[in-house]
């Protein structure tokens, strides 16, 4: 695996959750939720690339828990297609079919409240997906 930090993105058509990881790739943390609709949202993305110089992104694919594609299937994809035009960095999809749950799991565990994890349940389905990113990326060179 190539160093270099590594983004995931919990894609949403109101929200998106983004997490970075160490230079090293073993660590993931969640970096911040960004309002989809908003304008600036290109801009904070530049700033974002700027600051980290990812070498890849892993963005969550949303796929129903049969396999199916769904609307918001493909919101992630044209998503995914204008980040990779945009900043030409290698993009992979992660199924993310439980990384909210999940997500929503470790924060109730850690004692925060429901109320409370709207503000960071994004940000922690991106840390979810950046960790299976990272996973793949460790099994794949171990093979």
């Amino acid at each position: 695996m190539t160093r270099g930090r590594r983004l995931g993105i919990d894609f949403g058509v109101a929200r998106i959750g983004v997490a970075v990881s160490d230079p090293d790739s073993i660590l993931s943390s969640p970096l911040e939720t960004l309002i989809a609709t908003s304008p600036d949202l290109w801009n904070r993305f530049s700033e974002i690339i700027d600051e980290f110089s990812p070498v890849e992104i892993f963005i969550g694919l949303p796929i129903h828990l049969k396999g199916q594609e769904s609307p918001s299937t493909e919101g992630a994809r044209t998503f995914a297609s204008e980040l990779q035009s945009k900043f030409s960095i290698p993009v992979v999809f992660i199924d993310e079919r439980l990384s909210t749950v999940s997500a929503q799991k470790k924060l109730k565990e850690a004692g925060v409240s429901s109320k409370s994890s709207k503000k960071s349940i994004d940000q922690m389905a991106a840390v979810e997906i950046l960790n299976q990113g990272l996973e793949i990326n460790g099994r794949a060179n171990r093979e």
